[in-house]
């Protein structure tokens, strides 16, 4: 397991409301949906190589349809 940066993060509550609920539709802790955002908007800035999105430690695996 690789070492992770840990920081405080002051968030506006509104929009932390709005994450904490998307993470849970997602079923990822918030603290893994938003190191998964991101890392999306990393790559789609050309800050991050492509390819498949890493998985936060603590998220399922997404299930394939």
């Amino acid at each position: 397991m690789s070492a992770k940066k840990n920081f405080p993060l002051r968030i506006d509550p509104k929009l932390y409301q709005v994450l904490e609920r998307w993470a849970a539709d997602d079923l990822r802790s918030i603290n893994a949906h938003i190191e998964f955002l991101l890392q999306e908007a990393a790559r789609k800035a050309g800050r991050l190589p492509a390819g498949p999105p890493e998985r936060p430690e603590g998220t399922a695996p997404e299930e394939k349809s």
